[in-house]
């Protein structure tokens, strides 16, 4: 059953907001310019560092498959590790901008989105005075396998809101679970400053490749055997709240606010953005039926 709500006006930045640091996977210093844009918009990235400046939108349409990360591509350039931004973005309804960047990879930051959502709530929020045009979930649609799925189904309130289950079986991250309905407040508090987390191991592996060769124990979660590497966590379900803030960065690709609950198990963000892409094409396809006599 749906819930109807009063549509929200879209919003914008009432100033610029600049976020800066390294990428985690090239080392290279990375400045964001995050920028008012007018009604309709959308979110759409700059590479300001080519010549000419190169236009990628945050559409599914642009997202390409990478390891651990979420990727948008053009046909002449590519942003690398958007999902952080484009989830303090919608966990902030911030439905429009332009994101003038210097190099091809975000900055990894703390491996969270915290620094994104200071910087907004810095610039301060301009309400456009025009609604949004939500996706609103009518029937169930699921995408994955029996080990790793992901569905939407008609909203239990107005808006988005998410179960996950995070299983990692023996060890100390184990199985941790998150239900939460994703409105800007909650979105501070309880998802924001939650990093991106990593074994041990798999550091290891990325290092041996040349990636990730700037990044320390303390810009991210390293779990070893007993727990995080001289850090400490800030939830003792972080890793599940940060699996929720890159789902909620993922289904932005939708283009457009969604109206669901959003069930996932074991997803990552291929499957978030097969997701949205469903929810996008399924849609469109609903407003092409004819309207019954």
């Amino acid at each position: 059953m749906s819930h109807p709500s009063r549509p929200r006006s879209q919003q914008t930045l009432r100033r610029p907001a600049v976020v800066a640091g390294r990428g985690y996977w090239s080392g290279r210093e990375t400045s964001v310019e995050i920028l008012p844009a007018p009604a309709g918009a959308g979110v759409v990235f700059v590479r300001g560092d080519l010549d000419p400046a190169v236009r990628i939108a945050a559409t599914v349409d642009n997202r390409v498959d990478a390891v651990n990360r979420t990727n948008l591509v053009s046909a002449t350039a590519r942003l690398e590790m958007v999902e952080h931004l484009l989830s303090a973005l919608a966990g902030l309804q911030i439905d429009c901008c332009l994101v003038r960047v210097t190099a091809e990879e975000m900055p990894g930051l703390d491996g969270s989105a915290q620094a994104f959502v200071a910087a907004i709530d810095a610039a301060g929020i301009e309400d456009l005075a025009a609604p949004v045009d939500p996706i609103v979930v009518r029937e169930t649609v699921r995408v994955g396998t029996d080990d790793s799925w992901i569905e939407a189904a008609p909203p239990r309130f107005p808006g988005l809101s998410i179960e996950y289950v995070l299983d990692y079986g023996d060890g100390p991250i184990g199985r941790q679970e998150l239900s939460l309905r994703v409105t800007p407040e909650s979105y501070r508090s309880e998802l924001a400053a939650a990093r991106t987390f990593i074994s041990v191991a798999d550091a290891d592996r990325l290092r041996a490749a040349g990636l990730g060769l700037s990044v320390s124990m303390r810009d991210l979660v390293v779990f070893g055997p007993d727990g995080p590497v001289e850090n400490s966590l800030r939830w003792p379900d972080e890793c599940v709240r940060h699996k929720v803030l890159d789902l909620v960065g993922d289904l932005s690709l939708a283009g457009r606010p969604l109206h669901a609950h959003v069930t996932a198990c074991r997803s990552g963000h291929r499957l978030n953005a097969e997701l949205a892409g469903r929810l996008l094409v399924g849609d469109e396809a609903g407003r092409r039926l004819p309207v019954p006599a």
